[in-house]
């Protein structure tokens, strides 16, 4: 059996028997006039963090979800769209693509602006999508690409870069890891399948998207989430693991390669009105501005007493250089 067989039992189990425990996310549940999200929804909230952000939603946007759990951010994507298969939700699991049909009928009589025609659930393998080309405004995955290895995690950010329109995003929340991990936990299908064991340095997890032709990143928020202990896993020293939101974008590759956004700014506290690095990018006078890191080091290799960058925050909301 592979490791893709055994999460997808772990899966089917868990749409058969939601698992309140199975991912954990400190996200509050978005409360929006008139969206009532039901509680086996909340209770099949399966992800690690939250793709769902009003700034990416605007103007009815084509919508992919790949991996549905119990259908709570299919319906929070549809609460921005409200059009008959505005939303398009994929998944492998035939028992989990059932429950999320079943509860959208819950939440049709707890939202009255809601159908459940607003979201088309499609059987199918994020390795591999029924998607056309360039038809899609926003895809979104919570908590599955960690679960691929590096060949299989290779096709499906190169299958959501494939159906993406131009500028079009793709967002994410994924745990990662910054320790090494050892064999017989990355080799355990079953921690894998538990989005524990598949984690990636946050770098290498970037790096991915850039590859596959991302020419911007954001790096959104940066989590709390596990720890594996030598207790209770096959490890002989604490590992602490992270959840992070991110958006790749997919704009044209800079020649210089991608805008990569963790969350730096730089504030100029010189003379003049202003700094013009005469590379596009302005700095006014005692405001922080947002840098992606290449400019960041830039701005840095030039050696002025009167810029300040800070370090990376892993927190970034818009409104940067590039």
């Amino acid at each position: 059996m592979s490791y893709l067989d055994a999460t997808n039992d772990l899966y089917k189990e868990a749409a058969l028997t939601p698992d309140v425990g199975l991912c954990c996310t400190t996200n509050p549940i978005w409360e929006l006039p008139g969206l009532k999200i039901p509680k086996i929804m909340q209770e099949m909230n399966y992800g690690c963090g939250s793709t769902v952000n009003a700034r990416d939603l605007t103007n009815n946007p084509k919508m992919l979800y790949v991996g549905v759990g119990g259908g709570m951010e299919l319906l929070q994507f549809a609460y921005f769209n409200r059009q008959k298969g505005g939303v398009i939700g994929v998944d492998v699991v035939d028992e989990m693509l059932e429950a999320s049909k079943k509860n959208f009928l819950e939440a049709e009589a707890q939202n009255d602006w809601f159908k459940s025609e607003f979201v088309d659930l499609v059987k199918g393998d994020a390795l591999n999508l029924n998607v056309e080309d360039s038809s899609i405004d926003v895809a979104a995955q919570n908590c599955l690409f960690n679960i691929f290895k590096a060949e299989d995690l290779k096709k499906a950010i190169e299958e959501m870069y494939r159906v993406l329109k131009p500028h079009g995003k793709l967002v994410m929340s994924d745990p990662t890891c910054e320790q090494p991990m050892n064999d017989t936990l990355r080799n355990d299908d079953r921690l894998r399948a538990l989005c524990l064991s598949g984690s990636l340095p946050i770098a290498e997890y970037v790096k991915a998207l850039t590859d596959a032709g991302f020419g911007t990143i954001e790096i959104r928020a940066r989590k709390p989430y596990r720890i594996l202990d030598p207790k209770n896993y096959p490890t002989e020293e604490l590992i602490y693991i992270e959840s992070i939101e991110v958006a790749a974008i997919k704009d044209p590759m800079p020649e210089d390669g991608p805008c990569i956004f963790t969350g730096k700014a730089a504030i100029y506290y010189g003379s003049e009105d202003y700094f013009d690095d005469k590379k596009g990018h302005i700095l006014l006078k005692n405001q922080p501005i947002a840098i992606c890191d290449k400019t960041a080091g830039d701005i840095a290799a030039l050696g002025r007493d009167d810029i300040f960058i800070s370090e990376s925050t892993y927190h970034y909301d818009g409104g940067g250089c590039c």
